[in-house]
């Protein structure tokens, strides 16, 4: 892919280093949430891709084609390491996700519990979201903070990213891991999507990071 400006491309050398962070930082988010609700999370290897912002669509959409409806927790967060994650679950996974939380599975599909699921999705996003995204920042050297999470519940797969999200034809890097709640038979996908206009402090920040470990 051709980027606007050379300078703003993230070299094979830089996307190894952030993929090496992520590993790290996604091992002791999913610690930090196996202690919130005592439940062990399995984090996929993360996967990194730079597209222009117009790709970015359909690419989300091809990644979830397995699921027939979602539920979507959307935040944005905000420093040098600038973006929006977005956490996605199949439209089922309500019930399962907010027994994690109580220890109850008694409930019925007459149940209004609607709400319910919103709460469990907005806050188990709330946690794993913050503690991927902090402690990515916490090892580039960031400090970020967080719009409140917003949460829709078994909506179509389409249009989960704005189509104005990002400037026209510019770049933003996908960070994309498959996550899963052991033993509850719950599944999902987090993207974290950084725009270009972090493109410039985030190459430095990776070659500052490399070089603790050069001396």
């Amino acid at each position: 892919m051709e980027a606007n400006a050379p300078e703003i491309m993230i070299t094979e050398e830089e996307t190894d280093i952030l993929q090496e962070i992520m590993n790290i930082a996604f091992g002791r988010a999913a610690s930090d949430l196996a202690e919130y609700i005592d439940i062990f999370v399995i984090l996929s290897v993360p996967y990194i891709k730079l597209l222009r912002s117009s790709d970015l669509p359909p690419y989300i959409n091809a990644e979830i084609k397995d699921y027939d409806k979602i539920s979507v927790v959307e935040q944005n967060f905000w420093g040098k390491f600038k973006g929006s994650a977005y956490l996605v679950f199949p439209a089922d996974s309500g019930k399962k996700i907010l027994s994690m939380l109580d220890g109850t599975d008694e409930y019925f599909e007459s149940d209004p519990i609607y709400e319910l699921e919103k709460e469990t999705f907005r806050e188990v996003g709330n946690i794993l979201i913050g503690a991927c995204i902090g402690k990515i920042a916490e090892l580039l050297g960031d400090i970020t903070t967080y719009s409140p999470p917003r949460v829709v519940v078994e909506r179509n797969q389409r249009g989960i990213i704005a189509d104005n999200l990002f400037v026209t034809d510019s770049l933003a890097i996908v960070l994309r891991t498959m996550f899963e709640f052991n033993d509850k038979n719950v599944s999902g996908y987090l993207f974290i999507i950084t725009s270009e206009e972090s493109f410039a402090w985030l190459k430095t920040a990776l070659h500052n990071f490399l070089e603790q470990y050069e001396c």
